[in-house]
Formats: structure tokens, C-alpha cells, sequence
């Protein structure tokens, strides 16, 4: 073992960790038409960390749950225009290291969207474990920032002005409570 996936493993405490998806959300958020961000959320995921020798991070999005206030954009947001959730109905990650740097958590791995696989990199935060009356629990925040376009998300609309009606750029968080999994 390297001594950065050992980083890895002593950081997050042994076991196995399950999403618990009451506590937990997943969001992204865009610029929309220079002047605002919108920002959704999906309701329907799952994810575990394997927090053993070489600790492990993987989780996955149904696109059909998607939400943003508004029903017509969810729905052009679930079209072939966007993630096409019909054809590709799962967006996944899964990670191929964990270390720190300094205070954060780096976890590095492979985002598939519509079918496309990119290495993706996230940061964020680990808390815990905390003992509870429903059993030990660690809290995860992890972003990062992907190109929508390289995935195969390229609509968009110019404006009069000059400008698109949508920035290529998301923002991906997710804010994950995990559940110990007992043996």
C-alpha cells in the first residue's frame, strides 16, 4: 500500500458506510444567462464508502429524479438535450484514490454522465463517526466543478446581447450523512 492511500484508510474510520438519503443531498448548480445560478438537486441516490486497507468511494444518481422548482426545465433537463434519462438513466462515480491535502479531502475517480467516463476530481470534508441512537454515522461534503459539454450536454442558446443562455461549467455537491454498516 502507498503511503497516500494509507492516508487514505487512516482517515476515514473502518468499515463500511452506507448513504443514508433522509440526511443526505446531492446538488448541482449553473449560471443562467450570465446573471443568475439555478440549482437543483436529485432526490433518488445511493453511495458507500469501504473504508478498509484501500478505502473506497462509489455512488450513483437516478437522472429521473431530478428537480429544479420548475417542471418544464426538469423535463428538458431529463431530455436527450441534457442527460437523456430515457437512454442513460444513471449517472456514477466511483473513486480510484482518497488522500488529504492539508485539512481537505481529495478524492480522485471516474464521473460517468450519458454514458461518457471522465476523471473527475472532488474536495471536501470528512466529520465523524459520531455514535447515535441509530448507530454510528460520519458526515462526507464533497464538489467539484465539470464541463457539461464533455459529457455530451451541449445545448444552449445564444442571446441577443451577445452570450449564452447557459455556462458550460457546473458545480456538483453533495452533502452525504453515512450509516456504519454492521458485519
Amino acid at each position: 500500500m502507498s503511503v497516500a492511500e494509507n492516508a487514505g484508510a487512516q482517515m476515514l474510520a473502518a468499515g463500511s458506510w452506507q448513504v443514508d438519503p433522509v440526511h443526505s443531498v446531492v446538488e448541482f448548480r449553473v449560471r443562467h444567462m450570465m446573471i443568475a445560478t439555478v440549482k437543483g438537486r436529485f432526490r433518488d441516490f445511493d453511495g458507500v464508502i469501504d473504508a478498509f486497507e484501500v478505502p473506497s468511494i462509489a455512488g450513483a444518481i437516478r437522472v429521473a429524479s431530478l428537480e429544479t422548482l420548475d417542471a418544464r426545465r426538469d423535463e428538458h433537463l431529463r431530455s436527450p438535450d441534457f442527460f437523456d434519462a430515457e437512454r442513460f438513466p444513471r449517472v456514477s462515480f466511483a473513486s480510484s484514490a482518497i488522500r488529504r491535502d492539508g485539512d481537505e479531502l481529495v478524492v480522485e475517480g471516474e464521473l460517468e454522465i450519458r454514458g461518457v467516463k471522465q476523471p473527475a476530481t472532488l474536495s471536501g470534508s470528512l466529520a465523524g463517526p459520531v455514535a447515535g441512537p441509530a448507530g454510528d454515522r460520519i458526515g462526507l461534503h464533497l464538489e467539484t466543478v465539470i464541463d457539461r459539454t464533455s459529457f455530451g450536454m451541449t445545448w444552449n442558446m445564444e442571446l441577443p446581447g451577445g452570450g449564452s443562455i447557459l455556462e458550460n461549467e457546473v458545480e456538483l455537491t453533495a452533502d452525504l450523512e453515512l450509516a456504519k454498516v454492521e458485519a
